[in-house]
């Protein structure tokens, strides 16, 4: 008798700690479960945006329709747009008199394929650039053939969940 009332015991005590890790978080699933959110409501993943500059030189590649690939990963945002040709060789997150200083860090350029709506297929540079916020301009510098720097104003949009930036055309 004391037996089955050690056992009874053991077994309430071991379904109550097995009811509170479940219910209480602690097997951790239902963290996991919940995906990481930036402060932007991104998860991480990949998406569509927009991605406008204050400069008709300077630009997305008409084939994209103004959309990059906005990719979010621990909860850190970049985006990749392809350019209208292969004449800005270089970009730099920040003002063109720092990018010529010694150390500075400059984005290089891949070579992107583009399709137009024409069936033109062309190559053109390319560029993965960090992204600091949304809807909010920032500074982009970049270098040309001609070797000088140029400040720019740029801005990342209208984020869509997906990976294909002429969906919806």
């Amino acid at each position: 008798m004391k037996n089955k009332k050690i056992l009874i015991a053991v077994i309430v005590v071991m379904m109550v700690a097995v009811f509170c890790l479940a219910g209480c978080g602690g097997s951790g699933e239902s963290e996991e479960a919940t995906p990481a959110v930036n402060e932007y409501g991104l998860e991480d993943g990949t998406y569509v945006a927009t991605f406008t500059t204050d400069n008709s030189m300077f630009h997305v590649n008409e084939a994209n329709n103004d959309k990059g690939l906005l990719t979010v990963e621990n909860g850190e945002m970049t985006i990749h747009v392809s350019l209208a040709g292969k004449g800005i060789l270089n970009l730099y997150m920040g003002l063109a008199d720092d990018a010529q200083k010694e150390g500075a860090e400059l984005l290089e350029p891949t070579t992107d394929t583009v399709v137009y709506s024409d069936g033109t297929v062309e190559e053109v540079y390319g560029f993965d650039i960090p992204v600091p916020a949304i809807g909010e301009e920032f500074d982009c510098a970049l270098i040309g053939k001609k070797g000088k720097w140029y400040d720019h104003k740029v801005m990342v949009s209208d984020p869509v969940e997906g990976d294909d930036i002429h969906a919806g055309e």
